[in-house]
């Protein structure tokens, strides 16, 4: 069964011209960062360690103009981002259940990285700006990822919750994690505790992190990660019932 696909549109490898462009996807977010957050997030940690140091840069920039909500100058990894798709190939990517009743992901083969992670990136950014938030600090998390093993790089994305209770429900609580990273009792999901405890929680936990205050260095980078991500799913969980203004797709500037 299909839980999430992902349809990227790009130039053929042999086409001096580099786009991309999205297509019709199955997502679901909901509770975020949902299926559909899952397959975004693998998407990029797999191409993402294909790309060079200055690459990489660029990449970093990106999320934070997206993270940002500001203007999106084209063209971005080299690639220049357009709504239709005349000319271009598609690429599919799935998260989907086996047999067994587990999760596996069907990554399509590419001769470049830099579309499928452009083409995750430009999806998450457009939604709205409570989704929005919480997907992309996943997905720079997902940057971090090296290795092989979708079943390794599943785990990681999920915090390392054991697989047989993802597929019970098809979906990550990403509250009740984030609960339990910043030490909250994972009971009080429908009474979180309130904007300042978050944040002072979280500076609490960040100092006591970092390798000058006695942290662990060799874990530092992955805990000051997971605090942050944590701290953010709770603060958009607390906003949730405000109304944003947010984009359909990250707005093009090109240059």
């Amino acid at each position: 069964m299909i839980l999430a696909e992902l349809n990227v549109w790009h130039s053929r490898p042999a086409v001096p011209t580099r786009r991309v462009a999205l297509g019709e996807d199955q997502l679901n977010f909901d509770p975020k960062p949902g299926s559909g957050g899952l397959l975004l997030a693998a998407v990029v940690a797999v191409h993402a360690q294909q790309l060079g140091d200055e690459e990489s840069n660029d990449l970093i920039a990106l999320l934070n103009l997206l993270e940002a909500g500001a203007r999106v100058p084209q063209p971005r990894l080299r690639h220049r981002l357009q709504e239709d798709r005349i000319g271009l190939t598609r690429s599919t990517h799935q998260l989907v259940t086996t047999e067994g009743g587990r999760m596996s992901l069907n990554i399509a083969p590419s001769d470049r990285p830099e579309p499928h992670i452009l083409a995750a990136l430009y999806r998450a950014a457009s939604q709205p700006r409570e989704v929005r938030s919480a997907l992309l600090t996943l997905l720079r998390s997902s940057t971090r990822w090296r290795g092989h093993d979708h079943d390794d790089l599943l785990r990681y994305l999920a915090g390392d919750v054991p697989q047989g209770s993802w597929v019970q429900s098809h979906e990550i609580d990403p509250v009740i994690w984030a609960l339990g990273v910043l030490g909250f009792p994972q009971q009080e999901r429908d009474n979180l505790p309130d904007s300042r405890q978050i944040r002072r929680t979280f500076r609490r936990l960040l100092r006591s992190a970092h390798p000058d205050h006695g942290g662990s260095k060799e874990e530092a980078g992955t805990r000051i990660e997971s605090l942050t991500a944590a701290r953010n799913i709770l603060l958009d969980r607390r906003s949730a019932s405000v109304s944003y203004t947010h984009l359909t797709l990250p707005t093009i500037c090109s240059v």
